[in-house]
Order: C-alpha cells, then structure tokens, then sequence
C-alpha cells in the first residue's frame, strides 16, 4: 500500500513538473513592440474614416485622446493588415472565411458587412479580427482568392 501511495505520489509530481514547464513555454515573455517612423505622421483621411466608421461618437474618447491606443491604430492599419490576391492554389491555404468574422459593433450597432469585397475600401476595423492574439492570422474573403492577413504587433518582420 505504501508502494501504491509512493508511485501515486511521484507520478503526480512529474505531471505537475512537465505541466509547469509546458506553461512556462507557453507564457514567454512578448517581444516590446516595434513601431516603424510611419506611425509618426498624422491620420490620414481614409483611415480617420475608418475609425469613425467603426467607433462614431465614441472616437475621440476611445482613440484620439489616447496616444497609446492612437499608436496602435496607426501600426495595425499602416503595418500589419495586409490584403493579398493568391490566384495560386499552391499559395493558398485554409483559414477562417471573412463572413465567419464577427462585425465589431459595439461602438456604432447599425454597423453592417460589406456586400460586395473591394480591396481598396475594405475597413478591417469592422471586423473582429484576432488583431491582439499572439501570432499571424489570415482570414480568407467569401467566393475570392483575397486573403485578409494580419501580422503580430509582436514580429519584427514588418
């Protein structure tokens, strides 16, 4: 019986001990964001447009008049969504559909899905993106071979 309890005994401590190393893996400690020079210049129109689409009234309160969260818009928008057309299905791979992606409207509630997908008007800010999750994500867009991706805040590989 104490051989029992023993055996118990250790083979609960080596689950604790590979469980602690695993989340010690896991928890590493996050590179400091890198921000590049472009997020020095001024909003622009089309991306003041966006924000407002998505945040209205609440803009200046929940962005504008916080410098850090105003950094962080200008990375994500200038440096870390990128929407790429990959004709190749060698280039291509499975991901979440955009129409998976739920709509980010808990700032403006008649916020409503883009009916038709046209690259160069596409507000990423509707969409709830894993924009602060660890890693890169891609998100492919309904019926096309356009690929939302977005980069980590985190990677150096801008």
């Amino acid at each position: 019986m104490k051989t029992y309890i023993l055996h118990i005994f250790f083979i609960g401590l080596f689950s604790y001990n590979c469980n602690s190393q695993n989340s010690t893996r896991l928890y590493l400690p996050l590179e400091v964001i890198q921000y590049n020079t472009n997020v020095n210049a001024p909003f622009s129109v089309t991306e003041l447009s966006q924000l407002n689409e998505v945040y209205g009234a609440s803009l200046d309160k929940e962005i504008l008049s916080r410098p850090n969260r105003v950094l962080a818009m200008k990375n994500l928008l200038r440096n870390r969504i990128v929407i790429e057309n990959r004709s190749k299905p060698k280039d291509q791979k499975k991901c979440t559909l955009l129409s998976e992606v739920p709509l980010f409207d808990a700032f403006v509630s008649t916020l409503q899905r883009d009916s038709v997908f046209n690259s160069q008007e596409f507000n990423p800010l509707k969409y709830a993106f894993s924009f602060y999750s660890r890693g890169e994500h891609m998100y492919r867009v309904d019926g096309t071979d356009y690929f939302i991706i977005v980069k980590s805040q985190h990677s150096n590989n801008r």
